[in-house]
């Protein structure tokens, strides 16, 4: 559920941005306005971003193999890495050398003056209504979080990816439409460049951001903690006493390794070690449904110390 929610805010985000870079680069062929050509670049940036997160959440779906016997999900950050880089480079890097380029050599706006101040204004209620489906579609899976705490936390990157390149769209049409507004009104190109700049400085700021809460989740993420909490106490029931170790892992935004030593009676017999493994299992598939690959190792607490013996930790 949750990547058909990013799929369709990536597909309304994707659509939005193909129009607005058209119609923004032929205002910026009427008026050399560097403000609207910094932000054509960017939306045609946002439409490359959303193509290759449509790509890696296709690639992500495809059937673990022998090579990769834990499958492809993670496929979706690397993807999801590399519209970062792509952010910072054709998206900020650009816009900075356009606004420094706009400042060696600024000049009015001296013809179709109102043009972009159309377009800039028609733009805002693509990217608004682009935005609107993204937060729509993340609400449920946020739940009471914060905005920050759910783009730092969240296991499934399409949807912060969206957030961030439509809220900082937004961001980037208010110093365009400021800096076009002011070289208008003062007749210098300055304003223009100083536009442009804010914007190439606001992309580069949300790659940056990107960039490291996609490293975070390419290192490898543990579940959360609710999650966490929810597979321990599912783990302990009949034939298992308790938890000594337990270890998670992201193998893709919607699977989860766990892996656990338990504590089980020391005069159970195999079949009884055998049943309550089977039935720690499907309690944490049933409290944890992303919880796919499941590893459990019996043991017995050390007397002295009351956890399992050094040769026995989980490494």
């Amino acid at each position: 559920m949750a990547h058909e929610g990013g799929t369709k805010a990536i597909v309304a985000a994707l659509a939005a941005n193909l129009g607005i870079a058209v119609t923004k680069f032929v205002a910026y062929l009427l008026t050399q306005s560097s403000s609207m050509l910094a932000e054509s670049v960017h939306s045609l940036a946002d439409s490359g971003n959303q193509l290759l997160l449509l790509v890696g959440g296709r690639r992500a779906r495809r059937a673990a193999d022998e090579r990769h016997p834990f499958g492809y999900g993670r496929e979706r950050y690397v993807y999801a890495f590399v519209v970062s880089i792509v952010l910072f480079s054709l998206g900020g890097l650009f816009a900075l050398y356009e606004a420094w380029h706009k400042w060696q050599d600024p000049h009015p706006i001296d013809s179709w003056r109102w043009v972009a101040i159309v377009v800039l204004l028609a733009a805002m209620v693509m990217e608004g209504l682009s935005f609107r489906t993204a937060v729509r579609e993340a609400n449920p899976l946020r739940g009471s979080r914060s905005w920050v705490e759910f783009i730092r936390r969240a296991k499934a990157p399409e949807l912060p990816v969206v957030l961030l390149e439509d809220f900082g769209a937004l961001i980037g049409l208010v110093l365009a439409l400021a800096g076009v507004s002011m070289t208008l009104v003062t007749g210098d190109g300055r304003w223009d460049a100083a536009g442009t700049a804010g914007i190439g400085v606001l992309l580069v700021a949300i790659a940056v951001v990107l960039a490291l809460e996609i490293t975070s989740l390419l290192l490898g993420e543990s579940a959360t903690e609710e999650d966490v909490d929810a597979i321990e106490a599912a783990l302990v029931g009949e034939g298992v006493r308790s938890v000594i170790h337990l270890r998670t892992l992201h193998l893709g935004p919607e699977e989860l390794l766990v892996a656990a030593k338990i504590e089980i009676s020391p005069t159970a017999s195999a079949a009884q070690i055998a049943e309550a493994i089977d039935g720690a299992e499907q309690r944490v598939r049933a409290a944890v449904p992303i919880a796919r690959v499941i590893y459990l190792e019996p043991d017995l607490r050390h007397p002295a110390t009351g956890s399992a013996g050094p040769a026995e930790v989980i490494g």
